[in-house]
């Protein structure tokens, strides 16, 4: 009787493990689909296809909006639509992420994709703009202005990267848990939702429409593993002595809900950067262009308005 409940248990376990296995499974979708499901350009710059969107008069300011972690240039829509009245708006999914996807270097430093981005400026005819970048696209972003200076004429930083954290130390690789390798071949959609709550202040502005674009694009052919390449390559430095040489004029916009990065790291860019000025956003989080993208837009269209210093 004893060895019955046994051989029962053990197959239970068994039954019980297959079917996590497939409720967590999840394949990249086909490349074709989620081209027609979500336009774009396409340019290859430096040996990487990149997809971008190129709108609003050519002959006007330009713009380029750099995404955060995870997401796509389908992120900043309801902003390029308002900002494509007045301004030329360039929108790019980053090297590792969305219809990018992969670079075929395997090289996810930040001075590749910069790189990058400074090529597709380059392929576009556009000498300089003003960059707007989230969370880990505002590190690009002010890292851009360091290394191009000439090349940005205004920045704005929303809720930006870059300072060492919990898990990120300077000079040192972050060390990618075990349970994370499995990462190319999970994707359920209550997972996602999971990660990307914590990203709003109220949750409910997370939309069903909004979950399953950034589902699609982190099942984009190769998106998982070069997102765990890119953590796996990421090495930060102490970022005072870069941010003390840029002079462009800066907006620090920060949600004062944000559960990512929170709003008082604020201080540490004002510290260290000359012209920087900080608007906070009550009961918003970390996705504010996202949560509620009328209130937030705002006091940037202000920013990019003022005269030249």
């Amino acid at each position: 009787m004893a060895k019955r409940i046994l051989r029962w248990t053990a197959a239970l376990l068994l039954l019980a493990i297959a079917a996590l296995a497939l409720w967590l499974y999840a394949p990249d979708k086909p490349r074709a689909a989620l081209e027609a499901a979500y336009p774009g350009e396409y340019r290859t710059v430096a040996g990487l296809r990149v997809r971008y969107v190129d709108t609003g008069p050519k002959d006007t300011p330009t713009l380029i909006l750099l995404h955060g972690f995870g997401a796509s240039l389908d992120t900043w829509e309801p902003w390029a639509k308002s900002l494509s009245a007045h301004y030329r708006v360039i929108r790019l999914d980053l090297p590792g992420f969305g219809l990018t996807g992969p670079d075929p270097t395997g090289d996810y430093s930040d001075a590749r994709t910069l790189a990058v981005i400074a090529g597709l400026m380059d392929q576009l005819g556009v000498q300089s703009a003003a960059l707007i970048g989230n969370s880990l696209g505002g590190r690009f972003a002010w890292e851009f202005a360091a290394r191009y200076p000439a090349r940005v004429t205004r920045l704005v930083l929303i809720s930006p990267d870059g300072f060492a954290s919990p898990g990120f130390e300077y000079g040192k690789a972050p060390e990618v848990p075990l349970l994370l390798e499995a990462m190319p071949w999970v994707g359920p959609r209550s997972l996602v939702r999971a990660n990307l709550a914590p990203a709003y202040a109220d949750e409910k502005a997370l939309t069903e429409q909004t979950l399953t674009r950034y589902r699609d694009m982190l099942l984009a052919p190769g998106v998982r593993r070069a997102i765990l390449d890119r953590t796996r390559q990421t090495v930060l430095t102490d970022p005072s002595e870069r941010l003390k040489t840029i002079a462009a004029p800066t907006l620090l916009l920060w949600g004062e809900k944000d559960a990512m990065i929170p709003v008082s790291n604020a201080a540490d860019y004002q510290r260290l950067m000359p012209n920087a000025a900080l608007v906070r956003l009550p009961g918003l989080g970390h996705v504010p262009f996202e949560e509620d993208p009328a209130r937030a837009l705002p006091p940037v269209e202000r920013f990019l308005a003022e005269a030249a210093p």
